[in-house]
């Protein structure tokens, strides 16, 4: 079970997310996906993507949203941590038992599979 989060705590960590997209450019519903290893609820989906664009953290044009390059990519061995446990992937929900945590300043998200952490990450 993900940690609980406040609203604000969720959309800071949601937009420190979309900072560190590795794509320069994707379709609005790919970044959707991205978010939703934040939140599914659609209000704070919205609002994680409406606080984003405030900031400059991206551009969206229509069904497109563009990323700027203010932040870095995601270090896996230093932002990326495995634990081993009983977990559920949190994008695809399948029985893991390595799971990656993916370590921001404004939270930790995970647990994720291996290739569902470089999914999130656009890495795939």
């Amino acid at each position: 079970m993900p940690p609980k989060r406040t609203r604000a705590e969720t959309v800071e960590l949601g937009v420190e997310l979309l900072e560190h997209l590795e794509d320069d450019e994707l379709s609005l519903a790919d970044a959707m996906d991205r978010i939703e290893a934040v939140t599914t609820e659609p209000t704070l989906t919205r609002d994680i993507l409406d606080e984003a664009d405030d900031r400059g953290v991206i551009d969206r044009d229509g069904a497109t949203v563009r990323t700027r390059r203010g932040g870095s990519f995601v270090r896996f061995g230093s932002q990326v941590v495995t634990r081993e446990g009983d977990f559920s992937c949190r994008r695809c929900g399948t029985g893991i038992s390595t799971g990656h945590f993916v370590t921001f300043e404004s939270g930790e998200l995970g647990p994720f599979g291996s290739s569902c952490v470089r999914k999130v990450l656009g890495r795939e």
